[in-house]
């Protein structure tokens, strides 16, 4: 079953500890969230083969999320896993681009280059600055009787699943669901960072219902790359006119570029909003190499302050998701 107790854990980074070993291993940090203590336990090391986790970090996050997580006040608030919330979705979402995600040591000697490292260098910088907020999405535990086992604050309490939460084999797959993922994003004066981990295990097209494993797909490369048999990136969303001038209804237009070397066929293809609205694509076929300009279909909704743009090919896989924060009128957005 999905996970049953998801939400975001806003607060103060207090501390940090490092662990080492085989034995299932975490990143552990210390939150104060108004006053109550909490442990995030971020996976640093797989329990299933190949056990290198997969990590990417954006130092410059932008996302129509941002505006209502900025919102939130410290403490633990429980999320419903829909869309167009505060709920994430690393395929749904368009959180960030999968072909940015490399595969991580846990733990190695040396400067910057594990998994740890580049969780330290975010989380430490956070300590430093008490303006700064920890936004840890994922599953929550406690308040327990028993002390913190690795910070000793009473009573226990913490957060967990700080990575990818659906497309999981053997005994993981009871976990899968959708827009349950975990992450850690942490607010500054003056940027937003976000941190994204997966496992090199998970699938990246899941069932949009239960986030089980589609069949078919071939798996990806070992740092998480679509593989020659994916669909992801063939045709790519390279500009949209969200907010066009003049009075509503607005004529709306995406663009899209056929990055293959041969004619693709659009027939039964869909776009989708930031709500899961979805609409058909005209039937055309589009050059080698070409792009199309076209009008966004109803019941589609661009807002101006922020949305998500996300195509699907005619079986229904993702194939590429763009996402916005602010629309100024008259200007076409590139991606």
């Amino acid at each position: 079953m999905p996970l049953t107790e998801y939400g975001v854990l806003v607060g103060r980074v207090r501390d940090r500890r490092r662990e080492g070993g085989k034995n299932s291993p975490h990143y552990q940090i210390h939150v104060d969230a108004a006053g109550t203590q909490f442990r995030v336990a971020v996976n640093v090391l797989s329990a299933l083969a190949p056990s290198e986790l997969l990590y990417t970090a954006d130092e410059d996050f932008t996302h129509p999320v941002l505006p209502a997580l900025a919102t939130l006040t410290d403490g633990f608030t429980p999320l419903t896993s829909t869309p167009g919330g505060l709920a994430l979705d690393f395929i749904r979402g368009n959180l960030f681009d999968r072909t940015t995600l490399r595969t991580m040591p846990a733990d190695q000697p040396g400067p910057d280059n594990d998994l740890a490292d580049k969780l330290d260098h975010y989380i430490q910088h956070a300590v430093g600055d008490p303006a700064a907020r920890l936004y840890a999405f994922g599953q929550r535990w406690g308040p327990e009787t028993a002390p913190d086992k690795i910070f000793g604050f009473a009573p226990g309490n913490g957060i967990h699943d700080i990575h990818m939460n659906q497309g999981n084999t053997g005994r993981f797959t009871a976990d899968d669901g959708v827009w349950q993922d975990g992450a850690l994003i942490l607010s500054f004066p003056d940027r937003w960072i976000a941190v994204f981990l997966a496992f090199q295990s998970q699938a990246w097209h899941t069932d949009d219902t239960t986030g089980h494993t589609l069949p078919g797909i071939p798996p990806a490369d070992p740092d998480g790359h679509p593989a020659p048999g994916e669909p992801d990136r063939q045709v790519r969303i390279i500009a949209a006119l969200v907010n066009p001038t003049g009075p509503a209804p607005e004529a709306e237009t995406v663009t899209l570029l056929n990055t293959t070397a041969s004619p693709i066929d659009l027939t039964g293809w869909t776009l989708l909003d930031r709500a899961q609205h979805q609409a058909p694509l005209p039937t055309l076929t589009l050059p080698a190499g070409d792009t199309v300009r076209l009008p966004i279909p109803t019941p589609l909704a661009l807002g101006n302050q922020g949305g998500a743009l996300t195509l699907l090919n005619a079986a229904g896989l993702k194939v590429d998701g763009v996402a916005y924060t602010t629309a100024p009128e008259g200007r076409t957005l590139t991606f």
